[in-house]
Parts: C-alpha cells; sequence; structure tokens
C-alpha cells in the first residue's frame, strides 16, 4: 500500500516576469495595430496642423538723465520733460495696455483677416491674399463689426460674394460698392498678385472687433526683462503668420515710443503756455517799477548816498536777499495757486519751476501723471469708465493735497518774510539820519530787481519749455527688430510622432491590463499560487482545441496525451510504498461542475492502463453523470446508484469491461439517478465496494460530485488515498479557491493534490511558469508556429539560457 505524502512546506513567490511579458505578447497583433495607428494618427497631426512660430524682440526702456537733449538744457531738462515713474513694470502695463494694443491692430487692420481654403485645411494669406476689402463705412464701424465673407473669383472681372450668417449669395464686379448689414465695402485684386483673378481659389475673409483682436494679441504676448539687464525688456508672441507677429512687434514697440513722446510734448506745451502769460504779466509789472522809480527822482531830485555805517548796510543787504528769495517763492507759488483755481477741471499744472518746496513739486509731478493717465482712458471710454472714475477720485484728492500744501507753504514764507522785515526795519531804523527818500528809493529798486530776476528766470524756463517741444527725446530704443525663430515651437514633429507611437502602444497595455486585473477567472498556474503553497500542484492539462481528439489513444503523441503522462508521473511521485497489498483509491473531484473532472478522470485511467495496469473507473457523480459520453451506453445501465440501493447487486454485475481492446479500463457508470444520493452514499456499500475493488485492482479511480455544490463527495471523502482536484482555466473562479484550502485545513479531504485543467497554451507561448510545452522539441506533436512568433519568442529563449 502507498499513501500520499503530506505536503505542507512554504514556497517561493511565483511571480515570472517572462511570463507577464508573454502574457501581453500573446495579443502581439493589437499591440502592433495601437503602434501602428498612433504614429499615423501623430503623422497625420504633423502633415495637417499649421505650424507656430515664435516672434521675439528687444527693447531699451531710456531714462530722463540719458536724453541728451534734455541734459543740453541750462536746468538739466528733467524736471519739463520727466512725467513720473519709469520703472520697467509701468512699461510692461502700458505695452500691454489695451489702449496701446488696440491702436496697434488699427492700425496695421489686423482685425481683417484673408485665408485661402485648401483641400485639406485653410491658411492665412497674410500680405498674399489675391483679393482685398476697402471700407467706405468709417472705422468706428468697421472696428466693431463681425463679419465672415465667402469671396470665389468667376472672372477676372467678376466674383461671388457669400455671407452664410445672412443667406447672402451674390456675383458682383470688381470694384463694386456692395452694401451688406450696415457695412459698405468694395473688393479689389491685391496689387502686385502673380496669377490672375479667376484662377485663385475661394477667399475666406474675417472681420473681428478690434476690441477682441487686441485681447487676444494680449493674451499672446510675453513681456518681460531680458536677462539681468535693468532697462531692457523681451518681447515675444507666437502665432501662425510669423510676418504678423513681426509687423504687429515692430508697431507695438514704435506706437510706445510715440505715445511717450507724445506725453512728454503735451507737458512741455502746457508749461510754455503758462510761462507766456506770467512773463506778459511781469513785463507790466516791470514798466509800472521802472517809470515810478523815474518819477521819484524827478520829483525829489534824490541823489545816490554812497556812505553809510558798514555794519547796518550788510545787515540790510543781508534782509533784503533773503526777503527777495521768499518774495520770489510766494510769487511762483501763488501763481500756481491763481492757475489751479480758474483753470478748468484735471489740466496739466507747470512742471518745476524752481520752487524749494519738495512736496509742491513732486505733488504737481504726480497730477500731471494721473491728468495724462485719465486723458489716455478718455480717449476710449467715458468719464464713467471705472478706472476714469477711480483716478478722478485721485486728482481730486490730489489737488485738494495741493492746495493745502500750497497754503502751508504760504504761511510759512510768510512768517519767514515777516522774520526778515523786523530785521530790515531794525537795520533801517539805524539809518535814520539817512534821508527819508533814500529809504523809499531802496524799495522802488528791490521791487525793480524782484521783477527783474523773476523775469529773466520765466525767460530762460521758456526756452528750456520751447526746445523740449520741438526736439522731445524718445523714451525707448529698439535693440532688436522683430526676428521669427526657424523652427517651428508647435507641433514638434519628432516629438509628436514618437508620442504618438508611444501612446499607441501604451492604451492597448493599459486596456489589457484592465482586463486582466478585471479579469477573475483562472487561467494558468501562476493564478494558483495562493492555493498550491500547501498543496502540490499535480500539473496542467492543455485545451482540446478545434477537432483535435479529447480522448487519448495507444502510442498517442498529441500534447493532451504528454499532459497525462506528466500526471501519471508526477502522481507516481507524491506516494510512497504501502504497507495494505491492495490498489490506490484516486479521487477526482472539483469546486463546481464544468471543470473537467469528469474528462480527467477518463483520460487518466486511460494512461495509467497503458503500463499494463488493471485500472478501474467508477462515476458516482450519480446526479449528474457525465461518464456514460465516453462510451456507449444509455443512463438506464446498471451502476453505481443500483449497487448502493439495491443490496442483491454484486460488484461484478455492474462492471462493464471497456470496448477498446489496445486500452483496457473497466467501468462502473453511474446508474440510474436516485431520489436520495446523499441518503445513499451514508451507508456502508461504497466503502465494501471501493475496499473489494482494490483487492483486484492496482488503481480505482472514483469520478465524484463537486464538493461545493452537493456534499456527496464530503460524505465519502475519507474513503480516499489520495484526491485529484480539478480546475479549469478560465472556467474557475479565483475565490472560489479558498474553498478546497478550506476542505484541506478542516481536514475533509484526503491526499489532496490539484490539477489545472484546459490551459489555452496560444495565449501563454511560455512554458516554466504555466506548465510545460508539450512535444519536447522532438519532433513529435508541436504545433506548426508563425514566423512571427518565432521572431518574438527567440529573444526570450536566448535570455533564459
Amino acid at each position: 500500500m502507498e499513501e500520499l505524502q503530506d505536503f505542507t512546506e512554504e514556497k517561493e513567490s511565483n511571480f515570472d516576469l517572462k511570463a507577464e511579458i508573454f502574457k501581453y505578447l500573446a495579443y502581439w497583433k493589437w499591440l502592433l495595430f495601437g503602434l501602428l495607428l498612433g504614429g499615423l494618427i501623430a503623422y497625420l497631426y504633423n502633415r495637417y496642423t499649421i505650424p507656430q512660430y515664435s516672434t521675439q524682440a528687444s527693447l531699451m526702456v531710456l531714462k530722463d538723465n540719458e536724453n541728451n537733449i534734455a541734459s543740453a538744457l541750462p536746468s538739466g531738462g528733467g524736471s519739463i520733460l520727466s512725467i513720473g515713474d519709469n520703472s520697467l513694470d509701468n512699461q510692461i502695463i502700458t505695452l500691454k495696455s489695451k489702449r496701446l494694443v488696440e491702436k496697434v491692430v488699427d492700425e496695421l487692420n489686423h482685425n481683417i483677416s484673408y485665408f485661402i481654403e485648401g483641400n485639406v485645411i485653410t491658411i492665412e494669406a497674410y500680405k498674399s491674399s489675391p483679393v482685398v476689402i476697402q471700407f467706405i463705412t468709417p472705422d468706428s464701424i468697421v472696428n466693431r463689426a463681425s463679419k465672415t465673407f465667402f469671396v470665389t473669383p468667376k472672372s477676372d472681372t467678376n466674383f461671388t460674394l457669400v455671407d452664410e450668417s445672412q443667406n447672402y449669395s451674390k456675383t458682383h464686379e470688381i470694384g463694386e460698392i456692395i452694401e451688406l448689414d450696415g457695412l459698405n465695402f468694395s473688393i479689389i485684386p491685391r496689387s502686385g498678385a502673380n496669377t490672375s483673378f479667376k484662377n485663385t481659389k475661394t477667399v475666406q475673409i474675417n472681420i473681428r472687433p478690434v476690441d477682441l483682436v487686441a485681447g487676444d494679441y494680449i493674451a499672446k504676448l510675453v513681456i518681460a526683462p531680458k536677462g539681468k539687464a535693468a532697462d531692457i525688456l523681451s518681447l515675444a508672441i507666437v502665432q501662425e503668420e510669423s510676418s504678423k507677429s513681426e509687423d504687429f512687434l515692430n508697431n507695438l514697440m514704435y506706437q510706445f515710443n510715440a505715445d511717450g513722446v507724445t506725453d512728454k510734448r503735451q507737458v512741455a506745451l502746457s508749461t510754455t503756455e503758462f510761462i507766456q502769460d506770467r512773463l506778459e504779466l511781469i513785463t507790466s509789472e516791470l514798466d509800472s517799477v521802472e517809470g515810478g522809480m523815474a518819477d521819484f527822482k524827478r520829483e525829489n531830485q534824490f541823489m545816490d548816498v554812497v556812505s553809510g555805517a558798514q555794519e547796518y548796510n550788510s545787515k540790510s543787504t543781508q534782509a533784503e536777499q533773503q526777503v527777495f528769495e521768499i518774495e520770489t517763492q510766494l510769487m511762483i507759488i501763488r501763481s500756481i495757486e491763481d492757475l489751479l483755481n480758474k483753470r478748468e477741471e484735471y489740466q496739466l499744472l507747470p512742471a518745476s519751476l524752481g520752487i524749494q518746496d519738495g512736496g509742491i513739486s513732486g505733488l504737481i509731478s504726480t497730477y500731471n501723471s494721473l491728468v495724462l493717465e485719465r486723458n489716455a482712458y478718455l480717449r476710449t471710454s467715458t468719464p464713467q469708465n471705472p478706472v476714469v472714475a477711480t483716478i478722478t477720485a485721485q486728482l481730486d484728492s490730489l489737488k485738494e493735497n495741493l492746495s493745502d500744501n500750497i497754503r502751508s507753504t504760504v504761511n510759512s514764507l510768510n512768517i519767514q518774510l515777516g522774520v526778515l522785515n523786523k530785521l530790515d526795519r531794525s537795520s533801517q531804523s539805524k539809518f535814520s539820519a539817512f534821508p527819508g527818500l533814500e529809504k523809499g528809493m531802496r524799495g522802488i529798486e528791490r521791487q525793480q530787481q524782484i521783477k527783474e530776476e523773476l523775469y529773466l528766470f520765466l525767460l530762460q524756463r521758456r526756452e528750456e519749455a520751447a526746445i523740449a517741444f520741438a526736439v522731445t527725446s524718445p523714451v525707448s530704443k529698439i535693440i532688436d527688430p522683430a526676428f521669427t525663430m526657424a523652427s517651428p515651437v508647435d507641433p514638434k514633429p519628432w516629438l509628436i510622432l514618437v508620442g504618438g507611437f508611444l501612446i499607441g502602444l501604451i492604451l492597448p497595455l493599459l486596456i489589457l491590463f484592465a482586463k486582466f486585473m478585471l479579469d477573475t477567472k483562472v487561467h494558468h498556474k501562476g493564478d494558483l499560487a495562493p492555493l498550491i503553497k500547501n498543496i502540490p500542484f499535480l500539473g496542467e492539462v492543455p485545451k482540446v482545441a478545434g477537432e483535435n481528439e479529447e480522448v487519448i489513444q495507444l502510442n498517442d503523441r498529441s500534447p493532451l496525451a504528454e499532459s497525462f503522462r506528466i500526471l501519471r508521473t508526477n502522481l507516481a511521485y507524491l506516494v510512497k510504498a504501502k504497507k495494505e497489498n491492495r490498489g490506490e483509491i484516486i479521487f477526482v473531484t472539483s469546486t463546481i461542475k464544468g471543470e473537467g473532472k469528469t474528462f480527467v478522470s477518463y483520460n487518466l485511467a486511460r494512461t495509467l492502463a497503458t503500463t499494463k495496469k488493471k485500472v478501474i473507473l467508477i462515476g458516482a457523480d450519480i446526479r449528474n453523470p457525465k461518464l456514460h459520453r465516453y462510451v456507449e451506453a444509455t443512463m438506464e445501465t446498471k451502476g453505481l446508484s443500483d449497487y448502493l440501493y439495491d443490496l442483491e447487486i454484486n460488484p461484478r454485475d455492474i462492471i462493464a469491461s471497456s470496448e477498446d481492446r489496445e486500452i483496457q479500463v473497466d467501468l462502473i457508470l453511474s446508474g440510474t439517478i436516485p431520489p436520495n444520493p446523499a441518503e445513499l452514499f451514508m451507508n456502508d456499500r461504497m466503502e465494501l465496494l471501493l475496499k473489494e475493488l482494490a483487492q483486484s485492482y492496482d488503481f480505482v479511480i472514483v469520478d465524484t460530485a463537486p464538493t461545493m455544490i452537493v456534499t456527496d463527495t464530503l460524505l465519502i471523502s475519507q474513503l480516499a488515498d489520495t484526491t485529484l482536484y480539478v480546475t479549469r482555466s478560465g472556467y474557475t473562479e479565483k475565490k472560489l479557491l479558498e474553498f478546497p484550502k478550506e476542505l484541506k485545513q478542516q481536514g475533509k479531504l484526503k491526499g489532496l493534490a490539484v490539477i489545472l485543467n484546459d490551459v489555452d497554451y496560444s495565449k501563454f507561448s511560455y512554458g516554466a511558469q504555466y506548465g510545460y510545452s508539450y512535444g519536447y522539441g522532438y519532433g513529435y506533436g508541436v504545433d506548426k508556429q508563425s514566423k512571427i512568433k518565432r521572431i518574438l519568442k527567440k529573444p526570450f529563449e536566448k535570455s533564459k539560457g
């Protein structure tokens, strides 16, 4: 007698990278298809996507002290030409301002685009369109229009105009004035066109509102300091039409400089007008003082007194000089105060006229900057605009602040003037001996001197303002005019192509990965890893495909026959010599029906019989008998159920000899299906039958019922020496593998070993993990493989060796 060894060793991980790779390579056709499809899509994308190019330019923002003309002025010119902060951040905001960009778009007519329709894509024909649209309607209306026209030449003199939004389609002459949807325009051929008008393709003319086009440009425009330079800006824009981008950047830099020059000229002009008004008033006052001096001398016959006390004369002179300076400041400040109160709201004030108080000069400069900014916004908006309202509020607050500063400064100067006058009176009192006429004369001369100094000062400032207006220096300098990079920014052909191939390969892999992850069936030995850690694995049975015979024959060289020979060999290694002189009782069962236990039982019995052993096969699945499919017998043939029920029936009455003379296997069929199978197995007739058969046969193979569905097998499981547990590839659920493990742990099945049935080796070309590739390469029983499969296997075979 032999008994099954208790196999409880913990095995190593069954994961095999090669096996996993070959699992995916089984679907190589889909992988190749995805790879080629991804490459094709990437190629078509590169072929029919219009490339976009990066256009760049460099601009230097000039500082006021760097202007050669300004530095040549007597006072340096900075006070007149400076209009506020000149930082790069402010210049970037100005360059990207909607007002300035809209001016560029309007100047270049970039709100009107021409496209030539191709067979696949439509490309923009910037400066190369065969036709041009000329508007008679004012720009204020055109700049707000949104239209799309299609112009199709019919001959050299006429064309068809289509407006799909208005369902308009008519033929017109070249140069004819067309009135459509509130727009008056004409279509004419572009001058210098290489081809005749009638031979050109359909031209699509897009007209968009200027503010929308400007918004698109602002979104695309990138402006930033260039490197570590503190005064150079880098401008860049990415578009399909590089010439259009170059024109835009060049014109933007030009308009930026022109806008800055205009602002400077406005300040200079306002200052000139103010100085001219003051000169007229001072001239009149100077004439009056000089005439009064002549009359005073003539009436009083006044003579110049040279002598006098030097000490008192020096003090008086010093006080008079300070009084002169303070009165000059008071006159200028009061003039500015009068101008601030009398002039219309929000007008420019004269910049820096020599006021010694820095606060007033700073407030005037800030006030002028806000006035210029407000005027700039009012060009394209109304005073109700939130931005304009905000600036207006700032101007009102600044004006009030300026008035307060002027009043405070005037009060301070008056106090100083009072102190100096007191000092002057003290000195003059010492001259009591001098004639009173001399004192009056000094007052007249002082007034004359003040007026003369103020007159000369204003003359100098007027010349500076005139020069600044005539030759206002630029605010920026173009370092690099706009230029376009030779290579497109998008798409990157090789990157797109490689990406297309990779995506085309990865997507099928992801689909397969998801398929494998969602697959809950057992397919190969690796899926049995949780079960076979403590239970021996006997072997695999390949899938019987097509017209192949599912019953092995004598000297059969098919993969099926070879797999059962391996099962027979492995079974022999799992048993050892028994002390009892009887045959081996082998139960074949499964978890659920349909896993192939009857198929395995029948072919295993035939395989064992080829070794000249006496083998008998018992159909113990009396609820759902399947054994009769392999022999020519009916369901009514007496069998096991009849024996278990009828005590008069002997084992010899139900044993049927095999009709195959080459492979002798005796059979006991299931017999009539009884109403109470479990009760039949509970009597001792089954144990007596197996003991009697074990005395006459070398192997007693029992095809039992599934263990999970019915209790029949568990009732007689202790009668077995070995229990072969059949699982089926593509059929058995992985979660059901816990059931035989539990039966093993509970000791309900004796000598348990696992068989994997119906393995499809066409999906697993590598047998180290999942079983063995039957045929061994000896030239028999080996299926011919395609050339592609052999090529795919070759590198893995080399790595395996």
